[in-house]
């Protein structure tokens, strides 16, 4: 049952991101949703164009049984002519009464955190984009997957 909810929202994500500009976006699974410090899934991005202005998300999916209203994050960033750089981030995951934020489909709430809004890349190339948990738990439970979104405007 788990397998074909993740699998819809999977299809779901694919058909709403084909028509919303989307030029990249990837998710990567948390094993048994358990996300450790050493866990820091990594996103290869090839831009070809530099004079172009981006909007960067992190995408995250958590369950309901998720036991934080929130998520600190280091997202990392390396590439041509940009600086080996991480920056804190934190991602709002309910609201104060303690309603999930987000989309939801059974169990499973799936957030889109705008990091970079546009963002120049400095030159072409390949750019590696790299998410680590950054709670003062590890390892970090009920997180589904993270990953990069990336928007061309």
């Amino acid at each position: 049952m788990i397998k074909y909810l993740i699998y819809s929202l999977s299809i779901i994500s694919f058909l709403v991101s084909c028509t919303n500009g989307t030029f990249y976006e990837k998710n990567e699974p948390i094993p048994n949703r358990s996300w450790t410090y050493e866990k820091k899934p990594a996103f290869n991005i090839h831009i070809d164009d530099s004079k172009a202005k981006y909007d960067i998300y992190i995408n995250l999916r958590h369950s309901n049984e998720y036991r934080f209203s929130n998520l600190f994050v280091l997202l990392h960033e390396k590439g041509n002519n940009l600086a080996d750089t991480a920056y804190r981030k934190e991602i709002p995951l309910a609201q104060l009464d303690g309603r999930w934020l987000g989309n939801s489909a059974g169990s499973l709430y799936e957030v889109q955190y705008l990091a970079k809004e546009n963002f120049v890349f400095p030159d072409t190339g390949t750019y590696t984009f790299a998410i680590e948990q950054n709670m003062r738990e590890t390892p970090l439970k009920d997180i589904v997957d993270v990953g990069i979104k990336v928007i061309k405007k």
